[in-house]
């Protein structure tokens, strides 16, 4: 019979049996676990606040496919669920576990304890208690599988004590249950039905103008090599969401690029003229159709996800697959009649090269204050093909989004789903998810502000990535609205967006990272390779003009 084990003990060893390679938290939390973790290997990253904390757990499960865990004590719940938004919304799999005070102490007014339902209603798809230590071989493996299956979302399990201690030093004598199907997401990879591949693939063949539409479930999926050659066999455009983006390589003569209200302006042109759209892995949000315009309500639609909830919740009546994206997009690949050099693939290529006739002179340009335009043309160059780039939300995802070329298929591209600032602290769960590969973040400095304490992490636990700061010293996306805003009126519309300039590279150099800053646009490419070339966290901090917009999307 085995020797019972600390509730601690048990907790490591079940983590490590799921594959966990680090955890990331806010001391003090499980500190007893946090010594087994040590003892079996799981590498201990500690944030400097709880959201951080959740952005390096999410930034892990994306690059990985695995679940990433973060943790904090009771009365840093809250923030803790307020860092799951960003999962919650990018279908990432992570799993919180945080403390909270014995039952004896709830509902008494108890030092620095809330009710932790409330805060993670909203960004869990599973959450429950850990009132007695007996519930916990059964609630971390439900954790596991509810963060794995169907859509991959956050989930929460809080354990009875301040520290998670009540759990931590009770008495197990069974050891944990490994489920190696559970470890990484998707867990399952249901087939499609042949009967819903006949009817979309005769969809398809009374199509003129089929155009696929890829979002982050397609990536998640793996289906890259699947979407290619279905795209191949369709003489199809393929067009993503920004969390969709290098599901094909952009320089591709099928790739559309982004739509929605993130795109450059041709491709929800193009999208807008489909007569038929494949669905792949998409949610069919707001933000990939500018607001359900393109393409236009009423389109005919085949619908491919993993998740039956999400099959006609935004399109009605589309042509619903109910499958892995890869094994459906394989499906209708190896199911179509092939079309060769048509005339709609060619109007697609030919409206993107003429965007990117326009754009040429801003990719070059040799303006000082330097043009984001032309630090994304260097960044384009100097990627290398295995990079992970992971942006920030707003502009950087618009620069990234329609500026940054991914030419191999080896490259990949994270993106924030919304929140300000998680970029930085992605990147450094991507890189401990992905030692052997390059990753890059970009952010604006208004982004890069909101963890800067960070840099202290990444420097101490010698997690070398890379940060490009596109510094214009404001939150530039909302500069041109506020002037509007102001019109003629006397006042000072910067008080509202305008930061003080500040030196982030004597920033970086202060927290023993290496930090280079960038005034002139000759001086872009040199920085860029010896950063990513580093060994060592690598600040690049880019002085640009706040004044340029991004592409403006196409609306109807």
């Amino acid at each position: 019979m085995a020797e019972p084990m600390t509730g601690a003990r048990f907790l490591a060893e079940a983590l490590r049996g799921q594959g966990v390679t680090h955890v990331f938290f806010v001391d003090a939390i499980l500190r007893r676990a946090l010594v087994e973790f040590e003892a079996l290997g799981i590498v201990r990253v500690m944030a400097h606040s709880e959201k951080a904390a959740a952005y390096m757990a999410d930034g892990h499960a994306r690059a990985s496919g695995r679940p990433g865990i973060c943790m904090a004590q009771s009365v840093g719940a809250a923030n803790l669920g307020a860092g799951l938004q960003d999962p919650f919304l990018a279908r990432s799999p992570v799993i919180a576990l945080t403390g909270r005070k014995a039952p004896a102490f709830q509902h008494r007014n108890a030092y620095q304890e809330i009710e932790h339902g409330p805060p993670f209603a909203a960004t869990t798809k599973f959450a429950a208690r850990v009132d007695d230590p007996a519930q916990l071989p059964g609630l971390l493996a439900q954790a596991f599988r509810e963060a794995t299956t169907g859509s991959p979302r956050p989930v929460h399990l809080d354990l009875a004590g301040l520290q998670g201690e009540i759990v931590e030093t009770a008495s197990f004598s069974a050891p944990p249950l490994a489920e190696p199907r559970f470890a990484a997401a998707p867990a399952f990879r249901p087939l499609p039905d042949p009967a819903d591949i006949a009817a979309a693939v005769a969809a398809i063949e009374r199509a003129e103008r089929p155009l696929i539409a890829c979002g982050w479930g397609a990536v998640q999926a793996g289906a890259h090599g699947a979407v290619l050659a279905l795209a191949e066999a369709l003489d199809a455009p393929v067009a993503t969401s920004l969390g969709g983006r290098g599901i094909v390589p952009t320089t591709h003569r099928l790739s559309l690029g982004v739509i929605g209200t993130y795109s450059a302006p041709c491709a929800n042109r193009v999208a807008h003229a489909a007569d038929l759209v494949v669905w792949i892995g998409s949610g069919v949000g707001d933000q990939v159709t500018a607001d359900w315009t393109v393409p236009p309500p009423g389109t005919p639609a085949i619908q491919v996800d993993i998740d039956p909830a999400e099959l006609g919740r935004n399109l009605p009546g589309a042509l619903p697959i109910l499958a892995d994206p890869a094994l459906a997009a394989a499906a209708l690949a190896a199911s179509v009649r092939r079309r060769h050099a048509t005339s709609w693939a060619r109007h697609a290529a030919a409206q993107v090269e003429a965007w990117r006739r326009e754009v040429a002179p801003l990719l070059a340009s040799d303006d000082a204050p330097i043009r984001p335009e032309r630090l994304c043309a260097e960044l384009s160059r100097a990627l290398p093909g295995d990079a992970i780039l992971v942006s920030d939300t707003g502009y950087s995802g618009i620069w990234t989004g329609t500026l940054v070329d991914l030419p191999s298929p080896g490259q990949s591209y994270l993106r924030a789903a919304g929140s300000l600032g998680w970029s930085f602290p992605a990147a450094i769960g991507a890189k401990c998810a992905a030692p052997g590969r390059p990753v890059v973040a970009f952010c604006g400095d208004g982004a890069f502000h909101y963890h800067l304490a960070e840099l202290e992490t990444a420097v101490r636990k010698g997690i070398a990535v890379t940060v490009v700061v596109n510094d214009n010293s404001a939150f530039a996306q909302g500069r041109a609205a506020i002037r509007r805003l102001y019109g003629n009126r006397p006042g000072d519309p910067d008080d509202i967006n305008a930061f003080s300039r500040v030196d982030f590279a004597a920033v970086a150099r202060a927290h023993g990272a290496e930090g280079i800053r960038v005034e002139r646009p000759a001086d872009i490419a040199p920085a860029l390779r010896a950063a990513i070339a580093s060994p060592r966290v690598t600040v690049v901090d880019v002085v640009t003009d706040p004044a340029p917009r991004t592409p403006e999307a196409w609306r109807p």
